[in-house]
């Protein structure tokens, strides 16, 4: 292929894709920031000198690197299962790629070859339905926002913005603590911990503890992957860089800066690089590398700058497009949107193969389902090629394993999103957002429980997965090919399960372990009301004890709720939120004969509803649905009732 002959060049010297374990050693410096020894401060309302405290230790359960969509979630699943945990995010936002900042759309299994989607639940659903709630408007700005307040309210997670985490000091082969930088506050942070997880992409912090990387991508032989290049070579899929203009109602003339590179190609179907619509951007404005992807960063922004004002230019200036003469950029992005660089190696590299053949592994926490996605390396600057090969698109969801999201070589160091253990060709489609999330809310999960259990990742997964999958499953995280099976849940023991009435689905349904109806085999696992108000109940032979009872409703799945810049409504994707949720619901409970309320619902806002109660001792208990936000009937996935 004539792409094999663009990617050969430039690449003597380069480092072919191999595994790099890092040395560390620890240089003292007088100019340490954290130290500020020769800091020359006169305090004029004190009269005195003085001189600034900047270094800070902290101690905490787990440090989550990395304020992404996978990193929320980690951070956000350690704190809600125990463990004491910071996020450090190096920007001013949360959300990674799909901030402000950079505008990606937040994609996951956005569409099976069949054209629908299989929507990812659990954490990242939250912060997809808070943003329906709290951002009707669509504004990204305030969807930055939406993201820091979900995440902030956590009580036992501490979130530090503007603070990078730098290097990992050892103790041993495991990680003892991080040296952070905050750049606001100028301060130098060492924050110790038991459990680390890196979900910052390029991974600084996992890279600086000698874990085992690799860049570049594998040949055909060592995976025995189809569409990898015949021999290896250092390429990585590169960063891109959005715009968006807006019709102004007037001629708007154009005049381009200095960087400007000239783009004189025309739309050509087959490379997928339309100019049309060009309101939103242009994702195929992307440059890659041969060579040092993250030293180049701030090289490759400039040619993008270059590349993506060019592109503007000849839409502007060329003649070839007079239906943009109104049209004036109304936003360009600084920073570029990332696909690859390192990848850290786990006890399993996942493969185009395991892919392709749906693998079932047994410890399997998460999933994904985009096509084989992988960008044309040279980007913008290899015109003569598609902008992206898009080898293969799934039928089905494919299992993403526990085995390759924690360190092979560092004992307590685990990692989600572009960064985790998978071949170049697998990355291709392991690193879009939603499924970034699935690894993030499983790592953090894990992360929790080995606290708990005072063990390391490989151990929970040799002795402890199949409590690491039910909490997930508990959690709302989906699992294919995996239902609940958790002994301490109280539901599937009832006696008698009935409804006041159906129109789809059974009953009975919301007891097997499936949490939503399972697309490609067909199967209905849901019980659906015929009008509400509708009722559930549950029924014991003997009194049991509970405290907690949990409902897993209907957000319709099958749609797409991420924030998009062009506000997209159709039968794939959603601005609004979902119809089909549950907005009120009640619970009741008999005791002695008597039922009584439990607890109440008016403005319920997730699909996995929690009422948590003083322990009673009860023979049934008793769902009444109320209302939804616009569907006139209402359904259920599941309930389950715990004593504690």
């Amino acid at each position: 292929m004539k792409r094999r002959n663009f990617i050969k060049k430039g690449t003597t010297g380069a480092v072919s894709a191999t595994m790099i374990p890092l040395s560390i050693s620890t240089v003292e410096s007088n100019t340490d920031g954290g130290e500020r020894r020769s800091d020359n401060w006169y305090q004029v309302g004190t009269g005195k000198k003085g001189k600034p405290t900047r270094k800070k230790e902290l101690h905490v359960d787990v440090l989550v690197a990395g304020g992404g969509v996978a990193g929320c979630c980690a951070a956000v699943s350690s704190a809600r299962n125990g463990a004491k945990t910071i996020l450090v995010q190096d920007r001013s936002v949360l959300g990674g790629n799909a901030s402000s900042e950079i505008r990606v759309h937040l994609n996951g299994v956005t569409h099976l070859r069949d054209g629908h989607p299989e929507r990812e639940t659990g954490i990242v659903e939250e912060i997809l339905l808070h943003n329906r709630f709290n951002n009707p408007q669509g504004a990204y700005n305030v969807w930055d926002h939406v993201i820091y307040d979900y995440v902030t309210q956590e009580p036992n997670l501490k979130v530090m913005m503007n603070t990078q985490a730098i290097e990992a000091k050892m103790k041993g082969k495991k990680i003892k603590s991080v040296k952070c930088w905050q750049l606001t506050t100028e301060t130098e942070y060492t924050i110790y911990a038991k459990h680390f997880i890196d979900c910052s992409g390029d991974g600084l912090m996992a890279a600086t503890s000698g874990a085992l990387y690799r860049t570049g991508r594998e040949g055909k032989a060592e995976f025995n992957e189809k569409y990898a290049p015949d021999e290896p070579d250092n390429w990585q899929m590169g960063a891109s860089l959005i715009l968006h203009s807006k019709d102004m109602g007037r001629p708007m003339p154009y005049k381009p800066p200095s960087f400007a590179i000239p783009y004189t190609e025309g739309h050509k179907p087959k490379m997928h690089r339309s100019v049309l619509p060009f309101t939103h951007g242009f994702w195929w404005v992307e440059v890659g590398s041969d060579k040092d992807i993250i030293g180049e960063t701030e090289e490759i922004r400039h040619r993008l700058m270059g590349h993506l004002y060019g592109v503007w230019d000849y839409i502007k200036n060329s003649g070839n497009h007079p239906e943009s003469e109104n049209f004036a950029l109304d936003w360009v992005a600084s920073i570029p949107g990332k696909r690859e660089s390192r990848r850290f190696m786990g006890d399993h590299i996942l493969t185009e193969v395991d892919l392709m053949n749906h693998h079932h592994f047994e410890d399997a926490v998460g999933y994904g389902g985009w096509s084989l996605d992988e960008h044309n390396p040279g980007g913008i600057e290899n015109l003569s090629e598609p902008a992206s090969y898009f080898h293969y698109r799934f039928d089905k969801v494919y299992e993403i394993p526990f085995a390759c999201l924690y360190s092979q070589n560092v004992p307590n160091l685990l990692f989600a999103g572009r960064n985790v253990s998978v071949s170049h060709i697998a990355l291709s489609s392991t690193r879009l957002q939603g499924t970034c999330a699935t690894m993030g809310q499983a790592v953090g999960t894990a992360a929790a429980l080995c606290v708990k259990k005072s063990i390391n990742p490989r151990e929970l997964r040799d002795s402890h997965i199949n409590e690491l999958q039910e909490q997930l499953l508990r959690d709302d995280a989906y699992i294919p090919n995996r239902p609940s099976k958790d002994k301490n849940d109280l539901a599937p023991k009832a006696t008698e399960i009935f409804a006041s009435s159906t129109s789809s689905g059974d009953v009975k349904l919301l007891t097997n372990g499936y949490s939503r109806d399972v697309q490609e085999r067909e199967e209905i696992n849901h019980w659906q009301s015929d009008g509400l108000p509708a009722e559930v109940t549950f029924e014991w032979e003997k009194p049991i004890t509970l405290s907690k009872v949990e409902i897993k409703c209907d957000t319709n799945t099958r749609k797409n709720l991420m924030l998009r810049s062009d506000s997209r409504e159709d039968d794939q994707f959603t601005t609004t939120i979902p119809p089909e949720l549950l907005k009120s619901l009640k619970l009741e409970m008999r005791s002695q004969g008597k039922w009584t309320k439990i607890g109440q619902k008016e403005e319920n806002n997730r699909r996995l509803i929690k009422f948590n109660f003083d322990t009673i001792k009860t023979t049934a208990i008793r769902i009444t649905l109320e209302e939804t936000y616009g569907a006139q009937v209402g359904r259920l996935y599941e309930v389950r009732c715990y004593k504690k």
